[in-house]
């Protein structure tokens, strides 16, 4: 079993995070985004996709996505658990992490990959106007986020969860992409402070 990652992409990630919280280590692979090594014949063969994670099974099977992967992992190892336990806590932790990834993450990744200059090569062509477009969606997540979390510890609960390291990992990634933090949203910065101090936050 092998797993293809990127320091520099914030969706391996999430994987890294997941895996970090399960106790759960793999051979791991580094693919470099900024020499093109995502785009050679050899890691196409992997994901034609051309992007990362990708987890390599002892059968040769492939698994892309950052959350398949991470539900692969659910599954061999419940504990503890980060998708949610019973019917509707599972279907909570869902709910927000999509909520997170549509309304959030997209956008703040749209645009980091529209403005900033590092990806004048690989996103072609850029739209800034795009990417303008996106920054206030992004903003307006944080702001009901806010709301949210004045009710829980948790994006999802009282339970920290995968919908958690999604957003974790999408504030993150708003410091490379020049997006600033609403100075309003004190509940999501009380919440940033606390998931970003465990242990695998540095993942």
């Amino acid at each position: 079993m092998k797993l293809y990652d990127s320091r520099l992409a914030p969706n391996p990630r999430r994987t890294r995070i997941f895996l970090a919280e399960k106790g759960i280590t793999l051979p791991t692979e580094q693919v470099d985004i900024m020499t093109m090594q995502h785009k050679t014949p050899e890691y196409t063969a992997i994901n034609p996709l051309q992007r990362m994670p990708a987890l390599v099974l002892d059968d040769g099977t492939v698994i892309t996505e950052s959350i398949a992967i991470c539900r692969y992992f659910e599954v061999l190892q419940p504990e503890p658990p980060l998708f949610g336990v019973g019917a509707k806590e599972i279907a909570l932790v869902e709910m927000w992490n999509r909520r997170a990834e549509i309304n959030f993450f997209s956008n703040v990744a749209a645009v980091f990959r529209h403005l900033h200059p590092a990806m004048k090569d690989l996103e072609v062509p850029q739209v800034p106007a795009y990417a303008e477009a996106m920054r206030p969606r992004a903003i307006w997540f944080l702001e009901l986020l806010d709301k949210e979390l004045a009710k829980r510890e948790f994006i999802a609960g009282d339970r920290y969860s995968v919908a958690d390291i999604t957003t974790l990992v999408a504030v993150d990634f708003m410091k490379p992409s020049r997006l600033t933090m609403p100075e309003s949203a004190s509940n999501v910065k009380r919440w940033h402070a606390a998931v970003s101090a465990r242990p695998s936050a540095i993942a």
